[in-house]
């Protein structure tokens, strides 16, 4: 995979919402192909920290670290261990923070790495190689529990019907690659009128988001974030579905200024100082132009915000949007 074909999305608009200044100190939470690190360190003289959990993204940028002299650093750990990790490279404290959710292009591009249906591989999905993979979930989850899993991680309204067409084909031989899989999906749901997306979508982004823990490494990433952030320190945040847009939006308005003044009969409930201000009155879009050049940016939505000096605010991960952790009953008996 050639990393220069990756095209960082709404760059411009990012390292906008970012300020980067001299001598800062950021984090690039989902380094990839290092397209925003790139931009933040052509941005000002700053340090650049960026974290990736797969360790082939490592390899590849040895010569982008070259390239500006000492400046980026790389860490192979997922982002919500950004606070450890960076406690571990004498960093307490950051200016800034960019989080770019979910796959990456350069994953969907190498079938040996499962993410895609459009080419065959085998059903991995996990961005760190490691175990249980996508493989072991649709081999040994009980089709309930995948049907959970579908509906939990992908809103597909259909989950009941793609679990147990899973489950009828694996009694006959065993589910081992992307398109074999999507074939099962397309089989067990017609046609579905305008609906332009092919059938297998939800489902591979369900498997993804699961065996990664996708969401719980959001939520851990932005409490991380807000510790981190030293007074007028921003961080930015580009979802592409509603999941994550969803805990992202929740998160920053649970830190926001309270407005309104509730009513005698709903007087407003008491908050904590706000630990964040918002950057832009609501998310940003990418442009039509971006679009054409780049279609995965179509379901962008850029959210930023500043970090004020109030210590960072206590909440719960429903009060986040952040669904429940399934515990399948192969992975509780230790057969992953």
């Amino acid at each position: 995979m050639n990393a220069a074909a990756h095209i960082p999305v709404m760059v411009k608009e990012v390292v906008t919402a970012l300020a980067p200044r001299e001598n800062g100190v950021y984090v690039d939470a989902t380094f990839g192909a290092g397209g925003y690190s790139r931009a933040i360190l052509g941005a000002a003289h700053c340090t650049v920290y960026g974290f990736d959990r797969d360790p082939s993204a490592i390899e590849r940028a040895q010569t982008l670290v070259d390239e500006f002299d000492g400046r980026l650093r790389l860490i192979n750990r997922p982002f919500a261990d950004m606070e450890e990790a960076l406690a571990e490279h004498g960093v307490d404290g950051i200016d800034g923070v960019v989080f770019d959710l979910g796959v990456s292009s350069m994953h969907l591009d190498e079938p040996a790495r499962g993410f895609s249906f459009l080419h065959e591989g085998p059903l991995s999905m996990r961005m760190d190689g490691g175990k249980p993979d996508a493989g072991d979930v649709i081999e040994r989850a009980e089709p309930a529990e995948l049907a959970a899993i579908f509906k939990t991680y992908g809103e597909e309204k259909r989950s009941g019907r793609i679990a147990r067409a899973i489950g009828a084909a694996r009694k006959k031989a065993p589910i081992k690659t992307t398109t074999a899989l999507a074939a099962i999906i397309e089989k067990a749901t017609p046609a579905r009128g305008r609906e332009k997306i092919h059938p297998a979508t939800r489902v591979f982004q369900a498997l993804r988001i699961f065996v990664n823990d996708e969401l719980g490494q959001l939520a851990a990433g932005l409490r991380a974030a807000e510790r981190l952030l030293r007074p007028a320190g921003r961080l930015v945040v580009v979802a592409f579905h509603s999941l994550e847009d969803r805990i992202v939006k929740r998160f920053l308005t649970s830190r926001f200024e309270a407005t309104g003044g509730g009513s005698r009969h709903a007087p407003p409930s008491r908050r904590a100082p706000a630990s964040f201000a918002p950057v832009y009155a609501k998310a940003l879009a990418p442009g039509a132009a971006e679009i054409e050049e780049n279609p995965r940016a179509r379901s962008a939505k850029l959210r930023a915000a500043a970090r004020l000096a109030a210590p960072p605010v206590a909440t719960v991960d429903a009060a986040l949007g952040l669904p429940p952790r399934l515990d399948l009953k192969f992975l509780s008996e230790g057969r992953a």
